[in-house]
């Protein structure tokens, strides 16, 4: 699965660094059917939170990283 949230996509990430970076520490282990994924794993984390910097979505919570470029402070006048 894959979205645009940086929140999520960090997580995703940094689990895919993780068994990259104790790759030989894991291969023994439960974790042994999830090793082929890694790089996998990362990317995806990686892609989802740039996606979620270009959305400005931190888990699901709108931010203001960039502003905007449109005007939100028009205002309408009602003529009576």
């Amino acid at each position: 699965m894959m979205f645009g949230d940086m929140g999520h996509g960090s997580i995703i990430m940094f689990f895919g660094l993780i068994l990259m970076i104790f790759n030989d520490k894991l291969k023994n282990g439960s974790m042994k059917s999830v090793l082929p994924l890694r790089y996998l794993l990362f990317l995806m984390g990686f892609m989802a939170t740039y996606c979620g910097a270009i959305y400005n979505e931190f888990f699901a919570i709108p931010t203001n990283l960039f502003g905007t470029c449109y005007n939100t402070k028009t205002e309408y006048y009602c003529s009576a």
